[in-house]
């Protein structure tokens, strides 16, 4: 059931996407060339690394704990390859995430194409250091609340496989992005902590 809810939800995100897309304030490119673009820088991104297209069967990940972070590959975690997680800790596994639950989040976060176009990567929001201005923070896999909603879809994946007090990169394309953003088509990098209480 939970599938389901999260396939209609990404339908309609997809349609309000195209739309807004097709009306975008970037006259010089259409929508499909800003796509392009998107997946261009992703997949320049993940050239770095090696990608796993699949969840571990027993979903015990190589993190990188394990072997560095230039060697911990990403998991494709959406099957058109929209959401790609790098372990770094796989948190609690006796603590998942169940529906309903306010996580918080501490992360950072790096537009992908920027990166790709001008060659380094810029710093666009992070809450890291200070959670005092910006107490992000979502309802798991509960969108029928604006804070869900707003965080989009992308961001709430990994905990499907890993426990809170986790921390994960996450490569997140634009329509399982933030709700505001989805009409501006920047992939971003997000490097996240989750918990149950803010810290």
């Amino acid at each position: 059931m939970r599938r389901v809810s999260i396939s209609i939800l990404m339908s309609l995100v997809a349609m309000v996407g195209l739309m807004v897309g097709a009306t975008s304030c970037n006259d010089s490119e259409s929508y499909a060339e800003q796509l392009d673009s998107e997946r261009k820088a992703v997949n320049a991104y993940l050239s770095y690394y090696k990608v796993i297209n699949e969840i571990p069967a027993d979903t015990v990940f190589v993190t990188a704990e394990d072997v560095g972070r230039d060697n911990a590959p990403f998991y494709r975690i959406e099957p058109e390859g929209n959401v790609y997680m790098q372990v770094i800790k796989a948190g609690d596994r006796d603590s998942m995430a169940h529906t309903g639950d306010k996580i918080f989040l501490r992360y950072t976060r790096y537009n992908l194409v920027d990166w790709y176009d001008y060659g380094y990567v810029i710093q666009q929001e992070s809450n890291s250091m200070d959670m005092s201005s910006d107490s992000r923070h979502f309802y798991y896999n509960d969108f029928t609340r604006s804070a869900s909603s707003e965080c989009g879809v992308g961001i709430q994946m990994p905990l499907q496989y890993v426990g809170i007090n986790s921390e994960v990169n996450i490569v997140i394309k634009s329509q399982y992005g933030l709700n505001s953003e989805i009409s501006n088509v920047y992939p971003f990098l997000w490097q996240v902590r989750y918990f149950k209480s803010a810290l």
